[in-house]
């Protein structure tokens, strides 16, 4: 088989994940990250198995060499690059011997990769952007797929922010939580775990055919607005994401869509992009929140719009209710009251019993009013009603992508899935605010003739642009 399929990778990540615990979207990120041949860094404590994530990860890939080093400030460049060529230094040449070291392999594990000093760090980021290597007066070519950089914290430093960028995909790791710890002891040694069958093992042909199919994947309207959106986001945060991570993050969903059938980016695709786009888990939660707040959420209808727009209604409607107008005797005059008020003012002129223009009676409405006000209601309630069935489509959708996406996990799915649950109710909610308002304009007291008045619109809210 040449062309990885959804259910070849999907077996893929089920042996990779055999025996690990609250790693399922590790191992899932990872193995995307590899297949768009970008690196992933992850961030947590010791003992929190991301070497253990490494190491698996080489499994995927059919003849590829695995290469892993711990870094700390007295590593020398022989760690990662190889001993310098005796020979070579004989001949006037500067050139390393790179066979089993980092220029040599397809998948490399480097553990506390900040603790470089400025010299390595310099040399990798070469190495991982361009996958060449430095050796001599020459370019070698590397064959690295991915390379998973491992930390405990990441320091602010110049030199650190540009590797740093270098890793796509930025993956905190964590203790296993209480729940998960009967089954962490469960589980055994991690030595006990059984590689993935030959026949799973993804090779160079494999990445070059997916490479090819995500190529062709089109980028629709919809995600470059919530792209689009996002950046404007993160000028206000301030998050700063470069030009060229944006490429790269594209090119990846890319390749997600194109790993699962698929020749267009799906919206819910968007759900990693808090791993793609924030440094650390404080502000990739607040990606999270933004994306759920907004995937499958047109703004023109969001319910916090629609209920302005049915405010204005039952306001308009409370103010008809209980509006006066002149009241006028059976000859037509206009009716006065003489009530005297001066002992309670101390009118000592008899100025509060001057005659008054008695307001007492409710003012009353003509047909076309009515039919004006439930006309404009009858129009929102069909807006309502076309919002809510494209909610309900967006929720169908959704369903489908959970049902067969190979990288989300069913955390990030299922809190989509509430914000599209909560926004139906809500609108369903507001459609009943609407129908009542509506009601209650037709109860309006009514003029045995019609006075040929026709209200202006209320709502203010143009809902045109949605």
């Amino acid at each position: 088989m040449t062309t990885p399929r959804p259910m070849r990778l999907r077996s893929l990540i089920d042996a990779l994940e055999r025996g690990l615990v609250e790693r399922r979207q590790s191992v899932r990120l990872c193995l995307l990250a590899a297949l768009a041949r970008e690196h992933t860094l992850l961030i947590g404590p010791p003992g929190t198995a991301k070497s253990e994530l490494a190491r698996r990860l080489h499994t995927a890939f059919r003849g590829g060499r695995y290469f892993e080093r711990l870094l700390t400030r007295f590593s020398v460049p022989e760690e990662l690059f190889g001993p310098l060529s005796i020979r070579a230094l004989e001949e006037d040449r500067y050139e390393r011997h790179t066979a089993g070291f980092l220029p040599d392999a397809t998948i490399a594990f480097i553990d506390e990769v900040f603790k470089a000093n400025s010299a390595i760090l310099n040399a990798l980021l070469t190495l991982l952007n361009e996958r060449v290597f430095d050796n001599g007066a020459g370019r070698q070519a590397c064959p690295l797929v991915s390379a998973i950089g491992a930390t405990n914290a990441v320091p602010e430093d110049e030199v650190a922010e540009a590797f740093f960028d270098r890793f796509l995909l930025r993956l905190p790791v964590s203790a296993v939580s209480g729940n998960g710890f009967g089954a962490l002891l469960a589980a055994g040694p991690a030595r006990e775990w059984t590689p993935p069958p030959p026949e799973l093992a993804l090779d160079a042909a494999d990445l070059a055919v997916l490479a090819e199919e995500a190529g062709a994947v089109a980028v629709p309207a919809e995600v470059v607005i919530v792209l689009a959106g996002l950046r404007d986001y993160f000028a206000g945060v301030p998050l700063f994401v470069s030009d060229r991570r944006w490429v790269t993050i594209v090119w990846l969903l890319r390749v997600a869509a194109a790993s699962e059938g698929r020749n267009v980016i799906a919206l819910w695709d968007l759900l990693l992009l808090p791993w793609l786009t924030a440094p650390d888990a404080e502000r990739q939660a607040l990606v999270a929140d933004w994306l759920t707040a907004r995937l499958g959420v047109r703004e023109a209808f969001s319910p916090a719009r629609l209920t302005r727009v049915v405010e204005a209604f039952e306001a308009q409607l409370e103010v008809e209710g209980k509006a006066n107008d002149l009241d006028y005797d059976e000859s037509g005059r206009l009716k006065f009251s003489a009530t005297d008020l001066a002992d309670e003012i101390g009118d000592a002129k008899g100025g509060a019993s001057a005659p008054r223009l008695s307001y007492s009676r409710r003012r009353r409405y003509g047909p076309r009013h009515v039919a004006a006000r439930t006309e404009q209601i009858d129009a929102l309630l069909a807006r309502i009603a076309g919002y809510a069935g494209e909610i309900a489509g967006q929720r169908a959708s959704l369903t489908g992508y959970a049902a067969q996406s190979l990288w989300l996990d069913d955390a990030a799915l299922a809190r989509a899935e509430g914000n599209l649950a909560a926004t139906a109710t809500a609108v369903a909610v507001l459609a009943e605010r609407a129908r009542r308002a509506r009601a209650g304009f037709q109860a309006l007291p009514r003029l045995e003739t019609d006075d040929g008045a026709v209200p202006d619109p209320i709502a203010h809210e143009t809902l045109d642009a949605a």
